[in-house]
């Protein structure tokens, strides 16, 4: 068997197993959490198992990094590509790739902001992010007919607006946060949605209104 095949259990546990261990620690407790004795001993394995899915702490740490980008960035960068009939409707699917979790993970997000604190790298890997993410909402913005500068502008108000509520840990509630997207649409396109438009989005949350 190779190591870090992810099918090993057992004594050794998983590959993933591990990272999701890793993942609790880093959004409950950050950067300094991740540690693989702790992790070991949550997961009732021995610290020696873990080398079998990873060289070191750092090999961990790389791989929650990118697993980061694949539930924040890839999936907001899909929304932008996603199919509309108008440009509020545009909007909304990046607005509704933010309020899911299932599609942004607000807490990893803001976990890996406060992390590239303290590391350059890291720091790197977020500027990275933040240009690819802003550079998609422009792409998306000029799609439907914003010029160059409108559509940077635009494409900041809505990234540095939704970046803001994971920063400042915005607690508002899922019934006030939809009531307030009809002009956050209007905000950032210069458009309004439609009421069909805004029932068939909110439809999406009601169980979590």
């Amino acid at each position: 068997m190779k190591k870090g095949d992810t099918a090993s259990a057992g004594w050794r546990g998983s590959r993933d197993g591990w990272l999701e261990a890793g993942y609790r620690a880093l959004i409950d407790g950050g950067v300094d959490a991740v540690k693989i004795m702790p992790l070991a001993r949550q997961l009732n394995l021995s610290r020696t198992s873990f080398y079998w899915f990873f060289d070191d702490r750092e090999a961990l740490l790389a791989a929650l990094i990118d697993g980061w980008e694949a539930r924040t960035t890839e999936p907001l960068i899909a929304a932008t590509q996603q199919y509309a009939e108008t440009q509020a409707e545009a909007m909304l699917n990046v607005i509704g790739c933010f309020l899911s979790t299932s599609t942004f993970d607000a807490r990893l997000e803001f976990a890996v902001r406060s992390w590239a604190l303290q590391d350059a790298g890291v720091a790197a890997r977020v500027a990275a992010a933040d240009a690819a993410r802003l550079e998609a909402l422009r792409g998306l913005l000029a799609r439907w007919g914003h010029g160059p500068v409108e559509a940077d502008v635009r494409a900041r108000t809505v990234y540095l607006v939704q970046i803001g509520y994971i920063s400042m840990q915005s607690n508002e509630d899922v019934a006030t946060r939809l009531a307030r997207v009809p002009t956050y649409v209007s905000i950032y396109t210069g458009s309004h949605p439609e009421p069909r438009e805004i029932a068939r989005f909110n439809a999406r949350f009601d169980g979590a209104a």
